[in-house]
């Protein structure tokens, strides 16, 4: 219901739970749920259906065709909602590639004659390049056009984030299931105007921010896409690059709607989603269990009290700013003292640590000698020490 509210210009005219044994192959329902179904959506004059779940291509097609009217499984509704969100250039590209791949397994909704074309000698001739196949041509080259296209976009943002690595301010990256409450979180304390709904997927494109903690130091705020349970495969490949803001944080902010009847099971898909994308084990993690006052007044004293004898956890409201100062203490705490110079002297042979060290951007100035090269570091702790072990 939730995805379904989040696509603008949808009234919904009801749902039902069907169970299934074993799906269908052809039509996923039995021929006495479809009648069942189709007596439903014809009495609600319904002209779009969404599906839970995945529905494959001939299915799609049979039953589009069976009920007369448009169908969307859970992958279509949630490229559809991407596509209505996104912003900025990279955001277009990458919903772009996304529903180009998404398109390209399901061409057989609008060709079913694979062999019209035939050619070649002899009794059984190979088949000629059919109607598919051309179109599956036509969509590759696409793919391959925007993937050219997304390749500077990345250039442009790696660019960017070296030059935000000379500036010494670490990234602190707001992470979370989508619809917790980053973008809240994210404009009351840096002030900015980031749309923020009550509904999934408001944010899209990763939106980043200077913020001065009080008299502590200066941090990039950045807000990222909500994560979401069974995120389509394309989508994963395709925002990738979106979610790299993570992979660069010196410290991550996992927000949590602690209100959500299925808060854990959210946080676990958030964990498992930053361990697929690489994130790494040492790089600091808080949660934040927001959406307190949401909670029942006795519920919300226990949460709170939870929290603040939990090393690492905060309990706060975005929404009255409750628990704010608490979080925003302990980040600035974290980044006390965090940078500090040194000079290293790497021998000729040194190439693969005097590659990592510009790779990481911590170079500040390099003067070659007559052994080697005295290079001058600015890095944090965390970085001294996977330098140490290379």
């Amino acid at each position: 219901m939730s995805l379904a509210a989040a696509l603008p210009g949808i009234e919904l005219v009801g749902q039902a739970v069907v169970p299934l044994a074993k799906p269908r192959a052809g039509y996923l329902f039995g021929s006495g749920k479809m009648d069942e179904l189709g007596d439903m959506l014809e009495a609600a004059e319904a002209d779009l259906v969404l599906v839970d779940g995945p529905v494959t291509p001939v299915q799609q097609r049979n039953l589009e065709k069976a009920w007369k009217v448009k169908l969307l499984d859970r992958t279509g509704l949630i490229l559809e909602i991407f596509a209505d969100r996104a912003r900025t250039r990279e955001g277009v590209l990458q919903v772009e590639m996304a529903a180009l791949s998404y398109q390209r397994t399901r061409l057989v909704r609008a060709w079913t004659h694979l062999e019209r074309q035939r050619g070649g000698l002899g009794f059984v001739g190979g088949p000629g390049e059919t109607q598919i196949e051309a179109d599956r041509r036509a969509i590759d080259e696409q793919i391959v056009r925007i993937k050219r296209q997304l390749e500077k976009v990345v250039k442009t943002r790696t660019l960017h984030r070296a030059a935000r690595a000379k500036v010494p301010y670490p990234i602190v990256a707001l992470v979370g299931y989508t619809n917790a409450g980053k973008s809240t979180l994210f404009n009351r304390v840096t002030g900015a105007e980031v749309l923020a709904k009550d509904m999934l997927f408001a944010t899209l494109d990763p939106t980043m921010r200077e913020l001065q903690i009080g008299d502590g130091p200066k941090v990039i705020l950045s807000d990222t896409v909500g994560f979401i349970s069974d995120l389509p495969t394309q989508l994963v490949a395709a925002f990738r690059a979106t979610l790299e803001e993570v992979l660069a944080a010196d410290l991550i902010l996992h927000v949590r709607d602690i209100s959500h009847p299925e808060t854990e099971l959210q946080a676990q898909n958030v964990t498992d989603i930053l361990a697929s994308l690489g994130v790494e084990k040492d790089v600091p993690l808080y949660e934040v269990w927001n959406k307190i006052d949401q909670l029942p007044e006795a519920e919300r004293e226990e949460t709170s009290t939870r929290a603040a004898r939990s090393e690492g956890i905060f309990a706060i409201s975005a929404l009255t700013g409750q628990g704010i100062d608490t979080l925003l203490s302990a980040v600035a705490e974290q980044f006390q003292d965090r940078r500090q110079e040194e000079v290293l002297h790497l021998g000729f042979g040194d190439g693969r640590q005097r590659a990592w060290l510009f790779e990481q951007n911590v170079v500040q100035s390099e003067i070659q000698t007559e052994d080697g090269f005295d290079v001058t570091v600015f890095w944090t702790a965390r970085q001294a020490e996977r330098y140490r072990r290379l």
